[in-house]
């Protein structure tokens, strides 16, 4: 297949096309993993994927447990299943504690002391509590560990790693913690070569048609487990070639043809976090305006058939949500009216009046 043809198919496994599961649960299931490192991108991940739902219906659905968040691939905060996050923290999450003895020597830890601190969190959490972010500190604080600087957030990250605790919902602007086995308490335990099956069939099902390097970047996986994972995926995937380069695509798919229509995406979205080759989706000048100084900051982007055309950043007030839209093309009177039109789903989720600016 070309690559227009590939677009319009992977458009539909990330589910930006419509007719995908109806529930914040059936979505975090059919990618696995949702990128979630900045909590009102994810947020709107799921609202762009839930035509209809406003945020205040998405952040209800995140209080029933079925997902959560939690650091299970590459060190980055993702959105999963919550029956899944133990394999996932198990067979792709460990693979961040290589090498973080390096990362204590800098931060001036050691295993006794990030220990303890997983402890402390323990406790504290104990009886199904759920405390902020700056609770959980004050928690470690009095039992005597000095989280200044970046050692909080590793504190944190450890304790999550190793299983002890989870990202549960924002209480308002707080992010809170639980104990993982008290918002899961009947975890989902396959085997390694099963997860692996698992977690390869949910990427091409999402992402396809995506290749190998993709999936394993996605996954912070090695080839050899990535071999694994295709395997036991068996029939459930096919290759394709698209342009000459060889890609995976979930057998079940359906060849869609592409077409121009717009949407407006958050930054970190599957869309562009999903991929090592970016090349389908953005031109290397275009990448340059999307990801800033390189510096992994993806500005939010709006889409017209399955190529980024413009960024856009929002601004919320009491009265409304104000976005500026910054063209990476020469836009027309036209484009310009198709890109408001597809700003009005983001505004109707916040429930705000939109206003574009045009700079």
């Amino acid at each position: 297949m070309d690559a227009r043809t590939a677009l319009g198919l992977r458009l539909t496994s990330l589910l930006l096309r419509g007719g995908g599961p109806a529930t914040v649960e059936g979505i975090a299931s059919w990618f696995g993993a949702m990128q979630a490192q900045d909590v009102n991108s994810v947020l709107w991940s799921l609202g762009a994927r839930l035509p209809g739902w406003s945020l205040a219906e998405v952040n209800a659905a995140l209080e029933d447990r079925s997902v959560l968040r939690t650091w299970p691939m590459r060190g980055t905060v993702h959105l999963v299943p919550a029956r899944d996050a133990h394999w996932m923290l198990d067979v792709m999450g460990s693979r961040s504690l290589t090498g973080v003895a390096k990362r204590w020597e800098y931060l001036g830890l050691d295993r006794p002391t990030v220990e303890k601190a997983a402890e402390l969190l323990g406790a504290a959490l104990a009886g199904d509590r759920r405390l902020t972010r700056a609770e959980c500190l004050a928690a470690l604080t009095d039992g005597g560990i000095d989280v200044a600087g970046q050692r909080s957030y590793h504190l944190l990250w450890y304790a999550a790693q190793i299983g002890v605790t989870a990202i549960a919902p924002h209480v308002g602007k707080e992010q809170t913690f639980v104990l993982l086995d008290s918002w899961v308490p009947d975890p989902f335990r396959p085997s390694r070569a099963e997860a692996l099956g698992l977690i390869a069939l949910r990427f091409f099902q999402s992402h396809g048609p995506a290749t190998r390097k993709d999936f394993a970047g996605w996954t912070g996986l090695p080839m050899s487990d990535v071999k694994i994972g295709l395997g036991e995926a068996g029939k459930a995937l096919l290759t394709v070639d698209v342009d000459g380069v060889e890609m995976i695509v979930a057998a079940e798919a359906l060849e869609n043809p592409a077409d121009q229509s717009w949407l407006a995406l958050p930054g970190f979205d599957e869309y562009m976090l999903g991929y090592k080759d970016r090349s389908l989706m953005a031109s290397p000048a275009d990448l340059a305006a999307i990801i800033p100084g390189n510096n992994g900051v993806f500005q939010s982007t709006l889409v017209r058939g399955g190529r980024v055309v413009a960024t856009w950043k929002r601004v919320i007030g009491p009265k409304g949500v104000t976005v500026t839209v910054r063209p990476l093309i020469d836009f027309t009177a036209t484009d310009h009216r198709r890109a408001a039109k597809a700003l009005e789903p983001f505004a109707a989720f916040l429930e705000l009046p939109l206003t574009v600016k045009n700079p």
